[in-house]
């Protein structure tokens, strides 16, 4: 198997493209750090994890702002502290805040030469519009939470990913999924058939940071420590 078989890449965005566990962080630590407190980065995104996941479970129709004021509001009483509605406002809005990781836009520059790139995302389309930003001008199509009516690991998102894609053309064995998240790619990529890239942007970190677990076995069929690992070997390949 070849990265040149391939003629689409899906994406997860945040995680992959989008440094999502430094934003949330950068955000969580912002706000207790008005209460007097602080915490460790990875307490923050297990925390984060749990609740998310449990909101996304819940309301898998609510847009993603007002579902990480929710998020903020069960990390605070987890931790038994309250969040404002102020305050948990401000974390639903800070995707826009939320860096690109620093070989992102340049990888897919580097890669729209031999593919169409595609976004599967857990958000909706105001908050990605200020990561598109961040990521240039490259982009064939968005899929969001948003379009499907649920959050990733859902399979809905997959399956509504794959039929917009075969309605363009593209069957799903030209489809290379690449995303970080075990969680909410990998195993569903591979349920729906797909080969899948892993995005490895925690390889040399212990836990799961802002995911879960996954909820069974995978293995993805490529494995990169980054995006740009990920350009380089599809040019070696040319």
């Amino acid at each position: 198997m070849h990265l040149s078989d391939f003629n689409t890449l899906t994406f997860d965005c945040y995680g992959t493209l989008i440094d999502w566990e430094g934003g949330i962080a950068a955000a969580v630590r912002h706000w207790l750090a008005g209460k007097g407190l602080d915490k460790p980065d990875d307490a923050i995104l297990e925390n984060f994890a749990n609740c998310e996941s449990t909101q996304q479970r819940e309301t898998p129709a609510m847009l993603y702002p007002e579902l990480l004021a929710r998020t903020l509001h069960r990390m605070a009483a987890a931790w038994d502290l309250a969040a404002s509605k102020a305050e948990a406002a401000t974390f639903g809005n800070s995707v826009k805040d939320w860096p690109a990781f620093p070989d992102a836009a340049d990888a897919l520059r580097r890669l729209k030469k031999h593919y169409r790139l595609v976004i599967l995302s857990n958000v909706d389309r105001a908050s990605f519009a200020h990561s598109k930003a961040k990521l240039g001008d490259v982009l064939d199509a968005v899929y969001t939470a948003e379009d499907v009516g649920s959050y990733k690991p859902n399979p809905r998102n997959f399956s509504h990913m794959l039929e917009k894609e075969a309605a363009a053309g593209i069957p799903a064995a030209k489809i290379l999924h690449t995303a970080q998240s075990l969680f909410h790619d990998h195993v569903q990529a591979k349920r729906h058939g797909l080969v899948s890239a892993w995005i490895d942007r925690r390889l040399d970190m212990d836990g799961w940071g802002a995911t879960m677990p996954p909820e069974a076995p995978v293995t993805p069929d490529f494995h990169f420590p980054s995006m740009e690992a990920l350009a380089d070997a599809r040019d070696e390949e040319r």
